[in-house]
């Protein structure tokens, strides 16, 4: 053997013959040397023998070596991570904290009750009506009496004819300045409030009582009869009537032109409801004729929020309410109260509508559009709700029936806890 392969094989002798090194604490996944503060000192003692011997004696886990490091490298540490003035800066937390749902509370009793007497248990009158100027006008027998709810006053319209004896409707004009009467003896009384007299009666358009006003602006009055026929009444002209339409055989029990004034829903006694539309080539031809119901109607409302939209309900062997398109004539909705519909109320606040009901239960519904899930059920009347008017800004709504009172809902909803006030009736105690 060679020199050279002797001094191979005395290598790897000498490697097989060397004991295991013991596993070392320090364990790193990159070659980075871990050294600890006594190392360092002891390197740099010996790489720099000129070093000052006093930072020699320094150890790196010192405060006085951090110290003389950062002298060294012109370090400020006392501005790293710090406020000018901490005491002055305020510490704010800001969390985004989700907004909890409203709840709506829907009283279940009437905030007043009054009394009513002498008021007409007859499906197809419309004796109560609530004006733009927060007066609420109500027909008991043949005397109308007025409410102010501003000041919680009580009139009564000046004695009507002694040849009239009873009051079948009662409509505001939107100026809340003018209220129509619609009489048993076919005659319609226009009282101003202002000046507190009668300007005008419409005679000679029907043949027999009026029992459906509505107006479509302040000076066209419609007027719908026992006769079935439909009369527009302009009310500044001395031969008032100018329109006449014709579809229903018999009593007319409801009327309500649109928002737009574009379109008349009336209902009947012969179950039918008809649109009619101004815009139409034939304006007193019916555009659409709905025979749905099986029951007469006379609860309709137009949609404030949707436009062609109008909700109608159903007597008693009918009792439902449905939801037409007057534009396409399309059924969208119909939904089965299990009661006779009496009226209907689109709220002004809400995206609900408000239904007063007949046998067998005598109450109101409120229900979500369009979802038609009932919100709230008001259960206190004991006999057919037949009349139904809210306030001019929707949050109560004023309810008559058949056992003669008349009710006050707050239909608005408030807190679950409302605040202690005065009730807004409380000098308001009956009508006589």
């Amino acid at each position: 053997m060679d020199a050279g392969l002797a001094n191979f094989s005395y290598v790897r002798a000498t490697r097989s013959t060397r004991p295991p090194s013991p596993p070392s604490r320090d364990v790193s996944d990159r070659f980075i040397p871990i050294r600890r503060p006594g190392e360092m000192d002891f390197l740099s003692s010996r790489g720099n023998n000129d070093a000052d011997p006093d930072v020699l004696r320094l150890s790196s886990s010192s405060e006085a070596y951090r110290n003389h490091l950062a002298q060294a490298l012109n370090i400020n540490t006392t501005r790293i991570f710090s406020f000018r003035n901490n005491s002055s800066i305020p510490l704010r937390i800001h969390h985004s904290v989700p907004k909890a749902p409203r709840r709506r509370y829907i009283p279940p009793k009437p905030e007043r009750t009054l009394d009513a007497p002498g008021i007409a248990d007859d499906y197809c009158f419309n004796v109560l009506d609530w004006g733009s100027k927060n007066v609420l006008a109500i027909a008991l027998k043949d005397k109308v009496h007025l409410w102010d709810a501003s000041n919680n006053t009580v009139s009564q319209l000046p004695t009507l004819d002694e040849q009239t004896d009873l009051v079948m409707s009662v409509k505001w004009a939107p100026d809340g300045r003018r209220v129509a009467v619609g009489l048993y003896n076919s005659d319609v009384q226009l009282w101003d409030l202002v000046a507190n007299k009668l300007v005008k009666t419409l005679r000679g358009c029907h043949r027999s009582g009026v029992g459906a006003l509505d107006w479509n602006n302040n000076y066209v009055l419609t007027t719908g009869g026992m006769d079935g026929q439909i009369v527009n009444n302009d009310v500044r002209m001395r031969d008032h009537g100018v329109e006449m339409y014709r579809g229903h055989n018999q009593e007319v029990c409801g009327l309500r032109w649109s928002p737009s004034g574009q379109q008349l829903a009336s209902g009947g006694k012969d179950n039918l409801v008809h649109i009619w539309d101004r815009s139409s080539n034939s304006p007193t031809q019916w555009h659409h004729r709905f025979q749905d119901h099986t029951a007469a109607v006379k609860a309709l409302a137009w949609c404030p929020f949707q436009k062609n939209l109008l909700a109608s309900g159903g007597g008693t062997s009918d009792r439902c309410i449905k939801l037409w398109n007057t534009n396409t004539g399309a059924c969208l909705n119909s939904v089965d109260t299990g009661s006779q519909v009496c009226s209907l109320l689109w709220n002004k606040n809400e995206r609900e509508l408000l239904s007063s009901h007949g046998f067998p239960h005598n109450q109101l519904i409120l229900w979500k559009y369009p979802s038609m899930v009932k919100v709230a059920e008001l259960s206190d009347h004991t006999s057919t709700v037949l009349y139904m008017s809210q306030s001019p800004d929707g949050r109560v709504v004023a309810s008559a029936d058949a056992d003669e009172t008349l009710k006050f809902w707050n239909v608005s909803g408030t807190s679950p806890v409302p605040k202690a006030a005065q009730e807004p009736f409380a000098n308001f105690n009956y009508i006589r």
